[in-house]
């Protein structure tokens, strides 16, 4: 099957601007990772956010075809991990999109968490909300993502995220800002109740829906069971070399992180990571279930090795200016394999999907997938049916941003479908 050449040109676009500040703060992501595991557990998870966490609405405006409401809240994340959000992304806040009538006795709701790039709310409205009100009088509520639009800091540029720790913090926080929507709409007497999203909006909605006690209808569009098939591909790295460069000081300025002081043992002259020390990584750091994951992922990471590998033949007769830089190349090469061993294992642990709980029902998800995605590799990654039994893939003709420009109108179609079996099973 072949790939999406868009696809190809838009990754080499946006993961050169990405983590450019590295890892982020060692406290932080210290924090991150104990986090991880109580949201990770959904018997743990849902007691974080009270049924009657309070919600505000600040604006309503009468349109001819709906109702919009503005309203915000404190990010329930504020109150379990202090300071980890910036200052600008404390307050949530959102946009419902209402019918002016409803066609039955239920009134549906689908959450929409936003995609990369997707700032503010205008996207989201024009091409999802208003359309699913005319073709099936069903409400959207549109959540902005922190680190976006009105929650975005001052110091960030567009959606260049500065650290590998503002994606997990995000991530975090949407899970329990999603709960308290979640618990606010059927307050309110809304329901059924649906989650989606887009590219890494699909994502999140994911490791949200996971979370949430009662069976939910999830559509996650163009995305996959973990954030690593993105940010740690050979081609990815290739392109973010002052990231490569300064690997060993990144693990180094962690080595007081409980979980990354044991990953690499680095030589303080040389700047360079053991083989051992990979092993430690993997087998000792982190939790059980990340650890399958990257052993399931073995053919993936046996690929790269093969990529970065020099052949030993290469050094017969050779005079010691070519070999000093053919050790030279083959050191670069293993700090560069080791990257993103580390990258994808840091990846994994805080964003595969197996690292939480199952949805209650998985036969209501409907993930969406496009057969030429170049943007997100699926080889090498489990498949979210193995993870979720029970759970339908639809594939779309094209690649990633050809079906994110033209193909809405099935994602809404998946929408439905998903609604309409949450009806058929559940409706009283």
């Amino acid at each position: 099957m072949g790939v999406s050449k868009l696809d190809v040109l838009y990754r080499k676009l946006l993961l050169t601007k990405l983590f450019i500040r590295g890892w982020g703060k060692p406290e932080d992501l210290k924090r991150i990772f104990e986090f991880r595991k109580i949201i990770g557990n959904r018997e743990k998870c849902q007691t974080l956010v009270s049924k009657d966490y309070p919600v505000f609405i600040d604006k309503v405006e009468e349109q001819s075809d709906c109702k919009i409401l503005e309203g915000h809240f404190i990010s329930p994340l504020a109150h379990y991990v202090p300071g980890i959000l910036p200052v600008e992304s404390l307050i949530a806040r959102f946009q419902f999109i209402i019918p002016r009538r409803w066609n039955s006795k239920h009134r549906p709701v689908c959450i929409h968490l936003a995609g990369t790039g997707d700032h503010h709310f205008w996207r989201r409205r024009t091409l999802m909300a208003r359309p699913m009100i005319k073709e099936a009088c069903m409400a959207s509520l549109l959540l902005e993502n922190p680190y976006y639009g009105c929650r975005k800091p001052k110091d960030q540029l567009r959606s260049c995220l500065k650290n590998v720790s503002d994606l997990f913090v995000m991530g975090g926080a949407l899970v329990l800002e999603s709960a308290a929507l979640l618990h606010w709409l059927e307050r309110e007497g809304y329901g059924p109740l649906g989650m989606t999203g887009i590219s890494m909006g699909g994502h999140m909605a994911s490791l949200a829906v996971t979370n949430w006690p009662k069976p939910l209808p999830l559509i996650p569009c163009l995305s996959w069971s973990t954030a690593s098939a993105v940010f740690t591909t050979t081609d990815s790295f290739k392109m973010g070399q002052d990231f490569v460069k300064n690997f060993p000081d990144s693990v180094d300025s962690l080595k007081d992180v409980d979980m990354t002081s044991r990953m690499f043992n680095l030589d303080s002259s040389s700047k360079t990571v053991s083989k051992e020390a990979v092993h430690s990584f993997t087998t000792s750091t982190l939790s059980a279930s990340s650890e399958r994951l990257l052993a399931q992922d073995a053919p993936k990471m046996q690929c790269i090795n093969q990529t970065f590998s020099t052949s030993s033949s290469s050094k017969k007769n050779l005079s010691s200016s070519q070999e000093h830089r053919i050790n030279k190349k083959r050191k670069s090469d293993t700090l560069q394999r080791e990257s993103l061993r580390f990258m994808k294992g840091v990846m994994d642990e805080c964003t595969h999907v197996a690292n939480f709980s199952v949805p209650v029902d998985p036969s209501l998800i409907i993930v969406v997938q496009a057969k030429e995605d170049a943007y997100i590799p699926r080889t090498g990654v489990r498949s979210l049916q193995e993870i979720w039994p029970g759970c339908e893939i639809r594939y779309l003709d094209g690649g990633h941003v050809s079906a994110y420009l033209f193909k809405q109108g099935l994602f809404r179609q998946a929408i439905y479908d998903a609604f309409d079996r949450f009806l058929q099973k559940y409706a009283a």
